[in-house]
């Protein structure tokens, strides 16, 4: 089965992954649980891709693990966030619902389906690396599992530190700067750019894996500027207010090595 014949059947197999997760935030009332599903979907198909590719069953084993284990741990935490404010959607689903007051749950949907397709787009580094026939693994995919292994441990670390700050309740409403969020305000969203670099350079090793060069910029740029930290900034100036505003003025965004102090 060719790399592109993957891709159909994983898109096709995250369509229908994405509307069962769309049925699950229906019934319980919450959208948020639609995107909390998202990485248990991706994990499902990249499972489809290690299940039937032609790589080396090495390799496609070694690929289904550790996106096994992302999806568990990322989706095991969106989840447990969503459950922790059940009756109160995320801010940016409140929003959604005021430019869609009549048919919510139909836009929902189409939110859903959203993220079907960018399974399929996303995917594709690991589609390719799952029809990689080579006998061994190569200098540069050592060099990736060593990177996605880092990046995993990271974003674990981020998440850990701030929710045992958020678990104090004498912390509400303060600005966490412990830890890795001394140097970034968004130590975790990092992380997770660093294992998508990994996923490409998986591919790179694959014959035709410079194509999709285009994920890793692709999630870059949903990361910094559309779902991930323009949406968290919004809330958190919301709920930190002067706070959260001084905090910004002496920390990076994104990047832990650039802090901007003074």
């Amino acid at each position: 089965m060719n790399v592109w014949t993957l891709v159909g059947l994983g898109l096709n197999a995250s369509i229908f992954g994405m509307a069962i997760a769309w049925f699950v935030g229906r019934r319980l009332k919450n959208a948020g649980y639609i995107e909390a599903c998202w990485p248990f979907v991706f994990a499902l198909v990249v499972a489809l891709y290690a299940s039937v590719g032609a790589g080396a069953p090495f390799r496609r084993m070694t690929i289904a693990i550790i996106v096994s284990l992302w999806a568990l741990r990322l989706g095991s935490y969106l989840v447990t966030r969503v459950a922790r404010h059940h009756s109160v959607e995320d801010l940016r689903y409140q929003q959604l619902r005021e430019q869609f007051p009549k048919r919510p749950w139909h836009m929902f949907f189409g939110f859903s389906q959203l993220q079907a397709g960018l399974v399929g787009i996303l995917s594709v580094p690991l589609v390719i690396a799952c029809s990689n026939p080579a006998p061994t693994f190569s200098t540069l995919e050592l060099a990736a599992l060593a990177l996605w292994f880092i990046a995993w441990i990271g974003e674990i670390i981020a998440d850990s530190q701030l929710d045992r700050f958020r678990k104090q309740a004498d912390n509400a409403g303060k600005v966490y700067s412990g830890g890795l969020w001394r140097f970034s305000r968004h130590p975790n969203y990092f992380f997770e750019w660093l294992i998508w670099v990994a996923y490409f350079l998986f591919a790179l090793a694959a014959p035709g894996g410079w194509f999709s060069v285009y994920v890793p910029l692709l999630m870059l740029l949903l990361l910094t500027s559309v779902t991930g930290i323009p949406a968290t900034e919004v809330r958190a100036l919301l709920t930190r207010g002067a706070s959260y505003e001084a905090y910004q003025r002496r920390t990076s965004a994104f990047v832990p090595w650039f802090p901007r102090r003074g």
